[in-house]
């Protein structure tokens, strides 16, 4: 008989040079690059091209991707007129799926399996595809939240960085500092990739069938949106509310411990330790608390009172803060509404999803798993009506 494991959990079901993850010394790197390094040194749009292609863009190279990304930043009216048919109480990740798989009636791209057979997609072809797509996905965003708030449609300013046109489109009112524009540019590298995870499998599968790369997507959108994937860091915040005070965290956790409740934002499969993608989130937050006040929120004094007494809990058993517990905070102590933590999460994972998407047509075999049927032998039909 087959082994079974739920969740294909220690399954190897590809090999990948994207990115890779040590769990027990918390290391993450994109296709041999530190998350440390390209956080602090790198921009979403050249981490972007590397997870595409797999080497860092030359200055030349870097200018013609961004304006590849730039041409589909300004959404035809069409899809404007398409998110202003939909309920404003929406999910937004429902309406970005939505979106995101209607790109293909605006941008038709041609992706024929007997051409990619005789290879004669180019690299070219796949780094213009792929900016395409995350010209769009930004936008898409930052037009629903204006939208479903009854605002005006923000056009796109191409003299603006990824991610401080985005900030520009989603709310001209907040003031992004170099601070802020650092930190949203350095969590977009953050949750751009992360080996083989639940939306990242999907993706893989879909791309798999060889559907069009807007489908891929798409479907890649709808698995981040399971809160036990991309929708925790909503989840951290709300759970912070329902604590109370920091004097209550231990308490807090102890019953929820006892009822074998989630603590959202704590633990990883992958990790035995803290999250790499998490003390690089901290450090943000107390810099971020710097430059605004001086001092710290009391949501990060009870974030803070949490981890702690998670470490003193759970520690032992490898359960530490991963990246969820302190990007929510970080965007809600920038101004960014709660429902939008997913999907920015979307946006950035997108460049993953295209590296992968790349990978796996150029080597491609439809995954078509298994199963131990569980289920009555064979029977005769009677009918009980």
């Amino acid at each position: 008989m087959t082994d079974y494991h739920p969740g294909l959990e220690g399954v190897i079901a590809t090999e990948s040079s994207i990115s890779d993850i040590n769990g027990q010394k918390g290391i993450l790197s994109y296709r041999g690059y530190s998350i440390e390094e390209l956080a602090e040194k790198s921009t979403f749009e050249e981490t972007a091209f590397l997870l595409l292609t797999g080497e860092l863009p030359t200055s030349d190279e870097l200018l013609k991707f961004t304006t590849q990304i730039n041409v589909r930043r300004d959404l035809p009216s069409g899809m404007i007129d398409l998110l202003k048919t939909l309920p404003k109480d929406s999910n937004p990740m429902d309406v970005i799926q939505l979106a995101v798989s209607s790109l293909g009636t605006f941008y038709p791209i041609k992706f024929d399996a007997e051409e990619l057979k005789a290879k004669k997609y180019t690299k070219d072809y796949f780094i213009e595809v792929s900016a395409g797509i995350l010209g769009s996905i930004g936008s898409i965003v930052a037009a629903w939240n204006r939208i479903k708030n009854n605002k005006d449609y923000i056009k796109p300013d191409d003299s603006l960085s990824y991610a401080d046109n985005f900030m520009h489109m989603l709310d001209d009112s907040i003031k992004v500092t170099p601070l802020i524009s650092r930190i949203i540019d350095a969590t977009l590298i953050l949750h751009a990739e992360h080996t083989i995870n639940a939306s990242t499998f999907t993706s893989m599968v879909t791309s798999s069938t060889l559907a069009n790369p807007t489908q891929v997507v798409a479907s890649a959108i709808g698995s981040l949106s399971g809160p036990l994937h991309g929708g925790a860091n909503q989840k951290v915040i709300l759970m912070l509310d329902e604590m109370g005070s920091k004097e209550n965290a231990r308490a807090w956790l102890e019953e929820r411990l006892s009822k074998k409740q989630v603590v959202w934002g704590m633990g990883h499969r992958e990790y035995s330790t803290k999250d790499p993608r998490a003390n690089i989130l901290t450090e943000m937050v107390k810099d971020l608390f710097k430059e605004q006040s001086g001092k710290v929120s009391d949501m990060f004094e009870k974030a803070m009172e949490l981890e702690k007494a998670c470490e003193e809990k759970l520690a032992k058993k490898g359960v530490y803060a991963n990246v969820d517990f302190y990007s929510g905070i970080l965007y809600k102590e920038i101004g960014i509404p709660v429902d939008l933590f997913t999907p920015i999460f979307a946006i950035s994972r997108t460049s993953g999803w295209l590296a992968h998407w790349i990978e796996q047509v150029s080597n491609n075999k439809i995954f078509r798993p298994t199963q131990i049927y569980t289920g009555h032998d064979t029977r005769k039909y009677n009918s009980k009506a």
